[in-house]
């Protein structure tokens, strides 16, 4: 792994990483004791919108995706030191070059072998499909795969010295899948997925209502790190709003929340000694990206004006004032956010700061006004901005309704809000519906490629018509940079040169939280990363 390995960001106060979404009303939590191990239920506003790797990278599908899938490499919590999971080994044969040995013996749950054929054919699926909604970026420098043996397999990648690489194989990007289940080119439905069974993670799902009530079963069959489950198994229970979900766990219908409470229901629930709250690091971040052909003044507007385009951000990024939404909406939970790379992560630089609002942080209606009056832009400026309460939290409502009034200080902006829910919204954003719009992000891996790597690199998950051509160098540069100094200054020159551009205007940094009844056993002490909670941990006392 790179020697400039990022320290472990400090625990900010705490807050909900979650989002809300589905349905339900819980029943019992549990099916009885069975060697000491019982059955854990877990809560949940968020959403799914594909179990099939390929088609999804967010949280809500991630939670399932990550428990019946397996990757070759995993992290565990709070490191950034990989460990084999499929994998029996892997070893840098060349300076481009990674060969990994599979463990003996390997099967997905159907009966079908799981050998080298199916690592080779989920890695060239996601380059192929390469779903605007998908990890496939992560794999931005591999460059073919090989399968010279059953248990043996080759990645060749573009560039050498890419030692991110081994994270990148613990991702989404890196979930293996039945080559004799799902179609190479194209995402397979969840229920054609729960109906070939192809789970190769520590779970297998015993029935399936998409965002209303799973059931999970441990893996007999599975030899990854996290070993045999401490529990008899998993339901996820979906809900429809914060206030259901905070009700059942209240009341000992469910064992666990994740993903999403309010801020003042967590406050609330803090105070009660049946529940126990588990916080995390502040990797988690939270912006509006500005879609460059649909904004204001966008290349596929009539009135396409880059440089109006670049004024109406700009003057964006001066009247947004985010300790007030820190404060006042989440409570001092989350913190303002200067550039794309969260505080505590090395190379993070706090780019925005001097070049907008008041040059200190805070807003500045004169400077927009000015921004908006040289570029020859008469206000109001017409907005229309999109957020979203299912996946990113009820808490959305308030923090996008407080955007609206700073934006719309002194007649600047005059700003159209709308809500949708996830599963549309995830499709009709990448598709330029949305002139702006709320997005989040946790890190994958702890380093600060994770985020601008993902967010400006070549085929990025934010797709919002950005590319920079010297910022796509710098990308590549630091991602093989061995020089500890020389890769921090590119990482810091990416975050100022897009700062000055701002495709993406940041927002807050914010960390993890998890709900749990007291007597449940297993939550990390420290969560770095929505996708580190997992369940083979959970138990109840």
């Amino acid at each position: 792994m790179r020697s400039t390995a990022p320290p472990r960001l400090a625990a900010v106060a705490l807050v909900a990483l979650l989002g809300t979404a589905a349905c339900t009303t819980a029943t019992s939590s549990g099916t009885g004791p069975q060697g000491g191990r019982q059955t854990v239920t877990i809560g949940t506003t968020d959403q799914v919108s594909s179990i099939d790797p390929a088609g999804s990278w967010d949280a809500g599908s991630g939670t399932v995706e990550t428990e019946v899938y397996a990757t070759l490499l995993s992290a565990p919590n709070g490191s950034t030191d990989v460990k084999p999971d499929l994998a029996a080994s892997i070893s840098l044969a060349a300076p481009t070059k990674y060969t990994v040995r599979l463990k003996p013996g390997l099967k997905f749950t159907n009966g079908h072998e799981l050998s080298s054929s199916d690592v080779k054919f989920s890695f060239e699926r996601q380059l192929k499909i390469a779903d605007k909604n998908g990890p496939s970026s992560l794999l931005y420098n591999l460059d073919s795969v090989a399968a010279p043996a059953p248990d043996t397999v080759d990645f060749t990648l573009k560039s050498a010295n890419d030692t991110l690489f081994p994270q990148v194989l613990t991702t989404a990007a890196g979930l293996i899948v039945d080559e004799e289940v799902f179609p190479a080119d194209k995402i397979l439905d969840d229920d054609a997925v729960v109906a070939g069974k192809p789970w190769s993670g520590p779970y297998v799902i015993d029935s399936y209502a998409k965002n209303s009530l799973v059931s999970f079963s441990p893996n007999p069959a599975y030899q990854g790190s996290l070993g045999t489950p401490k529990n008899t198994g998993v339901l996820l229970k979906y809900y429809t709003t914060a206030g259901n979900l905070k009700l059942d766990i209240q009341q000992g219908n469910i064992d666990v929340v994740y993903r999403t409470l309010t801020i003042r229901d967590l406050q609330d629930l803090g105070t009660k000694p049946e529940i126990v709250l588990h916080t995390g690091s502040g990797n988690g971040i939270r912006f509006i990206v500005f879609n460059l052909k649909t904004q204001p003044f966008g290349s596929a507007t009539p009135q396409a004006d880059p440089a109006k385009a670049l004024a109406v951000r700009k003057a964006a990024a001066s009247l947004i004032d985010r300790a007030q939404l820190a404060d006042q909406v989440y409570k001092g939970t989350f913190q303002p956010l200067y550039s794309y790379v969260p505080q505590g992560i090395t190379a993070a630089t706090e780019s925005l700061k001097p070049l907008y609002g008041d040059k200190r942080g805070g807003p500045d209606k004169a400077a927009a006004a000015q921004l908006l009056s040289a570029a020859g832009v008469s206000p109001p400026v017409a907005l229309n901005l999109q957020y979203n309460t299912d996946h990113y939290g009820s808490s959305s409502e308030d923090e996008y309704a407080l955007i609206k009034t700073q934006l719309e200080a002194d007649g600047l902006f005059k700003v159209t809000l709308q809500s949708t829910e996830w599963a549309q919204y995830t499709k009709q954003r990448v598709a330029d519906q949305y002139p702006a719009y709320q997005l989040g992000w946790y890190a994958d891996y702890l380093d600060a490629d994770n985020y601008v790597g993902s967010f400006f690199g070549p085929g990025n998950w934010v797709n919002n018509g950005y590319t920079d051509p010297a910022v796509l160098a710098l990308i590549k540069q630091e991602q093989t940079e061995v020089d500890p100094a020389k890769r921090t200054a590119a990482l810091r020159q990416i975050q100022d040169t897009v700062a000055a551009a701002l495709p993406i205007v940041p927002l807050l940094q914010g960390s993890t939280a998890i709900v749990t009844r007291a007597g449940i056993d297993g939550v990390p002490k420290q969560l770095d990363s929505a996708y580190q909670f997992r369940w083979a941990e959970l138990s109840k006392r």
